[in-house]
């Protein structure tokens, strides 16, 4: 049986994953020019900055929820009711509010928050349930869904910079969060939680198989781990990707994936690979 030791040599490695995802965004943006953080990404209205803003936003929560989760609790009732009663969105306004700051500035912010992420999530208690917009999640859960919100804003960035990423083991974090969240992705649209369990078969980045789930199920997800990471955060169209299903709980499944917490999110439309402003997007993945 694992013990703690065992516990805290996975959270050091999804740490040490966040650390090296982030250092990919951040060379996307650490020289553009002023003008380019102006740049609109696929998510519509939001710019690079948008971008960066949004996540240095969620990892002030995320720092706030690992070190004072009463504190959490008290302002998300607080700044959230506020926002919601006048009929704002919260996530909306704190991109908003972000990106108005001057790029320097804004770069600085987030990677002081960053470091401060990896710093408070290391120190807490591997069992302990930190409070959030959706479930509580345990420390690993919760820099999971950092990298993974990382690597989908990343995308965005990507996308409207015309940069290309080259695909890394770290997917696999995305694909078992993904997986995870099978059964939230349905209760979120009012539709009662599969019962029959779905298996992931996966071509890694390096050309290997990555199964996830359990030996023997009948519904079957297949395809590029790059693909179904795409899916899973909404940045790309189902019809756009090369992922094929078997069962009626995988096809159903995969219209409405969605592996960050929140409403449903709009996804893309079809043929909207890539390219600024060309298609609605979820935000908060």
């Amino acid at each position: 049986m694992a013990g703690p030791n065992a516990a805290d040599d996975v959270l050091g490695g999804l740490l040490a994953d966040l650390r090296a995802e982030s250092a990919v965004l951040d060379g996307l943006v650490a020289t553009l020019p002023a003008e380019d953080w102006a740049r609109p990404t696929p998510a519509e209205g939001w710019t690079v900055a948008h971008q960066i803003a949004h996540l240095a936003w969620t990892d002030h929560w995320t720092t706030l929820a690992a070190r004072d989760p009463a504190g959490f609790g008290a302002s998300l009732g607080g700044r959230f009711t506020e926002l919601s009663a006048a009929g704002a969105d919260p996530v909306e306004e704190g991109a908003r509010e972000g990106a108005t700051a001057e790029p320097a500035a804004l770069l600085a912010r987030w990677r002081t928050g960053r470091a401060e992420v990896r710093a408070a999530l290391a120190a807490a208690p591997a069992g302990t349930r930190l409070p959030w917009f959706g479930p509580p999640m345990k420390p690993a859960s919760m820099a999971t869904a950092r990298l993974m919100e990382t690597w989908a804003h990343g995308q965005d960035v990507a996308d409207a910079l015309g940069a290309t990423r080259e695909p890394t083991d770290r997917l696999r974090h995305i694909a078992h969060l993904g997986l995870r969240t099978l059964g939230f992705a349905f209760t979120l649209r009012g539709l009662p939680a599969p019962e029959h369990p779905v298996r992931l078969e996966l071509t890694a980045p390096d050309g290997g198989t990555w199964s996830i789930g359990p030996d023997g199920a009948e519904d079957v997800v297949a395809g590029p781990a790059l693909d179904f990471c795409l899916l899973v955060t909404q940045r790309r169209h189902r019809d756009d990707l090369a992922l094929t299903t078997t069962g009626p709980v995988a096809t159903a499944w995969l219209p409405i994936a969605q592996a960050f917490a929140g409403a449903p999110g709009k996804g893309r439309q079809p043929g909207a690979r890539t390219g600024p402003g060309d298609a609605p997007s979820d935000r908060r993945g």
